[in-house]
């Protein structure tokens, strides 16, 4: 009989709203500070609510990762039903999420076996993984050998990220590679790339519509032809979502297409307006 997996994940994990598999995934709330007031993300505070609050006090909140202590109580928690853990994280060059995870595995190892999995990415990319590895545990896959297509989807995966302004990015210290001409970068359209677990400043082009076609024509440059998994994310900017899908739809080939909303506590750190393409070849 195969051992029963369960998959842990954070906050970060974006997923569409409708994809069946976002219920099967155990997931640890990234804690999001406005001032004094700290909310679980998902749990105490929403999209909805997290937006008119940001929106109210003109303010991006801080974030913080999860304790080892918290997920040590979810991995005890699993162990009444599960033989072994994957806790897939938001990369740890970006978030102490990955080391938290990886303590509280520590923690419990006389209890359950945890496998804590630095994804290097977040959002769409540590989505598609969760599918994957859910995917292959209900084939029977070997944990093993899931966890060897992980690290495979993590040396494929591709993030471009569009802010509507630097402001956020440069304010929370998550873009690293910034010139020191930073100011007169805010009123044109940077395409942020993620690389090994970081968001370096990429290209910088004069209009939105631009970005998204130089997005779509980057990806395609990285994959070609590909069959791939792609995924358009947005922070409060549905109109572009949407060219952005028809972009992909027209010049990528999609085994998978996915459109969702970015995680708040990944929104947080570039801002609403946020236009994002995410993809990796099968």
């Amino acid at each position: 009989m195969s051992p029963r997996v369960a998959i842990v994940v954070d906050s970060t994990c974006d997923t569409p709203p409708d994809w069946p598999g976002r219920q099967r995934l155990h997931i640890v709330p990234i804690h999001i500070r406005f001032g004094e007031d700290t909310y679980r993300e998902g749990i105490d505070i929403d999209e909805a609510s997290f937006y008119a609050r940001v929106d109210a006090e003109h303010m991006i909140p801080k974030t913080s990762q999860p304790s080892p202590g918290e997920f040590a109580d979810l991995y005890r928690h699993l162990s009444t039903d599960y033989d072994a853990v994957i806790s897939m994280h938001v990369t740890g060059k970006l978030s102490g999420t990955y080391q938290s995870a990886a303590l509280g595995a520590e923690i419990v190892s006389d209890t359950i076996p945890v496998y804590a999995f630095d994804s290097a990415c977040g959002s769409a990319g540590l989505g598609f993984m969760s599918a994957e590895a859910l995917e292959l545990l209900d084939q029977g896959t070997p944990l093993a050998q899931v966890l060897k297509r992980m690290e495979y989807i993590r040396s494929q995966m591709n993030i471009f990220l569009s802010p509507e302004t630097l402001k956020y990015a440069v304010m929370s210290g998550r873009v690293s590679a910034l010139s020191s001409t930073v100011a007169s970068l805010l009123n044109i359209k940077p395409i942020i790339n993620l690389s090994e677990g970081e968001l370096l400043a990429g290209e910088r082009v004069r209009t939105r519509r631009r970005a998204l076609d130089r997005m779509v024509e980057q990806l395609r440059e990285r994959i070609g032809d590909a069959p791939a998994h792609i995924a358009v994310v947005h922070a409060r900017a549905e109109a572009d979502a949407q060219l952005l899908l028809d972009q992909a739809r027209r010049h990528l080939n999609c085994a998978v297409l996915w459109a969702t909303a970015l995680a708040p506590s990944v929104a947080v750190h570039l801002g609403p307006g946020t236009i994002g393409l995410v993809g990796y070849p099968l």
